[in-house]
């Protein structure tokens, strides 16, 4: 590298970082080999790379892990527009390092453990991930407790946590919680419209409590990744997926299947699915307060908002895709919804005794997450 330096000199720097040598060279009249000059020349030339080094040293990089390729939509149109927004009110001092797909190992359940323990500072990942772990959050998975939008669902979420949830997470950063939307029952060879005809189905199941849903109903859940479930269909393993319509296209199970079912718009899901972006506590806290206020800002109920507003879109954009493949949407009757609900009520009885039995006022929280769940209901 060759640096400018005083009285007309140039100085040629090399050998690695912190060994260095220095050639010189002179223009003009300035041929001069005092010690002196050398000695000021090197000078210049050190401050510079500490200048340079001092600018790198200002940038923090955030290692983010989520468990979705890519091409998802939480990486697609949330994850990547975050991380340069960040960026840009960061003025440049924040970055985003992003491992999808897992790609820093472990299963979606270990993520909440992998940003506690510093492998990411920050993941996406989800509460029910692991049983028992947050035990208030699992009021939220009640079935037919949230509305069924991925907006609405994520603004009453975000409320529940700020009230009830917050120390299910005294271990984490929390930047958001927010739902992932209602599940919608989707077939492969014939419809569900009623209690009876849940009997003996094989459905995936994405969560306990929709497991816990549909065994009451006489059906049997099977646990399996999302990214599996096409296959399972197509070899008969499983007769259909309990799952949010974003993700039916991204893993192709629009192709096995041909029925989607769900309540009406104003009515309460059959379950949802808590989802949580949790950050590391100490590399929040490394951080500089300046930098600290733009994450703090671009946070809470402002990314629940954005990633609901999302969840709905993509929830719009795969209905559509599905009728135009000839599926049909199929909405359960008023009775028959009914009947349902009233089937699986021992799911909610059974986890009030459970949080209770754990010094919880189960009772309480159940109550709660009903009314702030019909607060933001679709009227």
């Amino acid at each position: 590298m060759h640096v400018a330096a005083p009285g007309g000199m140039v100085v040629r720097l090399r050998g690695k970082p912190h060994r260095f040598s220095f050639d010189c060279y002179f223009s003009g009249d300035s041929f001069m080999t005092s010690k002196r000059m050398v000695a000021r020349a090197a000078v210049t030339v050190l401050l510079g790379l500490a200048g340079v080094g001092a600018a790198q040293a200002q940038e923090t990089v955030l290692k983010f892990s989520h468990f979705l390729p890519p091409n998802s939509n939480f990486q697609k149109n949330f994850l990547e527009p975050w991380c340069e927004k960040i960026g840009k009110e960061s003025a440049g001092k924040l970055k985003c390092q992003i491992y999808p797909a897992l790609q820093l190992g472990g299963t979606p359940a270990q993520l909440a453990d992998q940003v506690k323990n510093g492998v990411s500072d920050i993941v996406w990942t989800s509460p029910s991930y692991s049983t028992g772990r947050f035990p208030r959050t699992e009021a939220l998975e009640l079935p037919f407790t949230l509305p069924p939008g991925g907006m609405a669902g994520s603004r009453a979420m975000w409320e529940f946590y700020e009230k009830y949830g917050k120390d299910d997470f005294k271990d984490f950063k929390v930047l958001t919680i927010f739902s992932a939307s209602n599940v919608v029952l989707s077939t492969a060879s014939k419809p569900i419209l009623s209690a009876a005809d849940f009997k003996g189905i094989k459905l995936r199941s994405p969560s306990r409590f929709a497991a816990l849903f549909l065994t009451a109903l006489g059906g049997t859940p099977v646990n399996m990744p999302v990214a599996q479930v096409t296959e399972g269909v197509s070899k008969g393993v499983i007769d259909g997926a309990m799952a949010p319509w974003e993700v039916l296209p991204s893993t192709k199970i629009d192709e096995v299947v041909k029925y989607h079912m769900e309540g009406q718009a104003n009515q309460p899901g059959f379950t949802q699915t808590p989802m949580a972006v949790l950050m590391n506590t100490k590399k929040f806290d490394s951080l500089p307060p300046d930098l600290k206020s733009v994450i703090d800002k671009n946070s809470g109920l402002f990314m629940a908002e954005w990633l609901g507003r999302i969840w709905d879109e993509g929830n719009d954009a795969a209905r559509k895709s599905l009728a135009a493949r000839g599926n049909k949407v199929l909405t359960i009757k008023n009775e028959d919804y009914a009947a349902i609900k009233k089937a699986t009520a021992s799911v909610e009885e059974d986890w009030i005794k459970q949080a209770s039995a754990k010094g919880l006022d189960g009772k309480k929280l159940a109550a709660e997450a009903h009314a702030i769940g019909a607060k933001y209901m679709p009227k």
